[in-house]
């Protein structure tokens, strides 16, 4: 090779890995000063969930002591929790929901 000669040498494509997001479960602790119409509501507002499915939700939480409503990804997970946690805090309700990853 002379000097005026250019090595060039190619790279095979690599795809980049993308990994899904991790997922986060939003759980309604039950507690026993919150009515329970009004926890259907709570659901209802926030989860858009069905008055059926909202009554499931809200009765297994009342007999096991939470609940599982729902999975999303961390951000939404943590920001509807906190939407319902407040909604029973500005009707003076200590109603819970709390945010854990999903194994």
């Amino acid at each position: 090779m002379s000097d005026n000669d250019i090595a060039v040498k190619v790279k095979p494509a690599t795809k980049p890995k993308i990994e899904r997001p991790k997922l986060y479960k939003v759980i309604l602790v039950n507690d026993d000063y919150t009515p329970r119409e009004f926890v259907v509501v709570v659901l209802k507002a926030v989860f858009r969930m069905s008055e059926d499915m909202c009554y499931r939700v809200m009765i297994t939480a009342h007999q096991k002591g939470s609940c599982v409503v729902c999975v999303y990804v961390r951000d939404i997970a943590e920001t509807k929790a906190r939407e319902g946690t407040e909604l029973g805090k500005k009707a003076g309700f200590p109603l819970m929901f709390t945010t854990e990853p999903e194994e």
